[in-house]
């Protein structure tokens, strides 16, 4: 039996289609969700439901964003699920916005795949969001703790690998390591993805000009700003700013 048709035969013979789902429930920081063509709510895992406060699936079932999410958040998820709607391509580890129960800043990194028929049109999506753990509160235990700490602490400016490496006393090699194996990214992954949560936040929070904050958080200008946000968030400053503060 060839590989593709042992896969096939196995998935075939399953009694419960969604028994995978179940996974998704395991796993801390992590939401899970599907929807159709019409952006309505089809599944969730239980990290969702029990962080829009509901008891159950059932009660957010054909739901849209917008009848959870203030109106500019939603529509952010809207544009992003028409994209993938329309190109066919998947949307990957797009950094987005959440606000926690306390309407906090929460960043979260989120990935889409559009989900076809047997005919090949598509149906709908199915999606992951994950809380970014660069910025989570890292207890002090954790090895890469004091290296996020000190990237957020000189969040103004580029730091070098060999800078970071020797504030946190370790080599290199070691550096990219810890950071590689507990946050998935490279250094300078990281360093640049604290830059700019730092500088989202100050858009937010602040009326500081667009090229103020680009100086402060390390970029050479606002336009080499806007390129690196718009690869991030899907948003220029500018978009991102109006929308999140029409939102609070």
């Amino acid at each position: 039996m060839s590989r593709s048709r042992l896969q096939a035969d196995f998935f075939s013979r399953l009694a419960e289609p969604h028994v995978f789902r179940t996974m998704f429930d395991q796993l801390p920081n992590v939401y899970f969700f599907v929807k159709d063509r019409d952006s309505r709510l089809i599944a969730a895992n239980k990290t969702i439901f029990e962080r829009l406060r509901v008891k159950s699936e059932r009660e957010i079932i054909g739901a849209r964003d917008e009848d959870l999410f203030p109106t500019p958040i939603a529509q952010g998820y809207r544009e992003d699920d028409q994209r993938v709607y329309q190109t066919g391509k998947p949307l990957l580890q797009r950094m987005e916005i959440w606000y926690d129960e306390g309407r906090n800043l929460e960043w979260c990194i989120t990935t889409k795949i559009p989900l076809r028929s047997q005919d090949g049109s598509i149906l709908g999506l199915m999606g992951m969001t994950r809380r970014d753990e660069s910025q989570m509160r890292l207890p002090p235990e954790c090895t890469v703790s004091p290296i996020v700490h000190y990237i957020y602490h000189h969040a103004e400016r580029i730091l070098s690998v060999r800078e970071l490496a020797e504030a946190c006393g370790m080599s290199e090699r070691t550096l990219f390591r810890k950071i590689r194996t507990t946050l998935g990214v490279t250094p300078y992954e990281l360093m640049l993805r604290i830059r700019l949560q730092k500088a989202a936040e100050a858009l937010v929070q602040t009326r500081d000009t667009l090229s103020a904050i680009a100086l402060s958080h390390g970029f050479c200008d606002q336009s080499t700003f806007t390129q690196h946000f718009r690869k991030q968030t899907g948003l220029t400053p500018r978009q991102f700013r109006l929308r999140n503060n029409a939102a609070g």
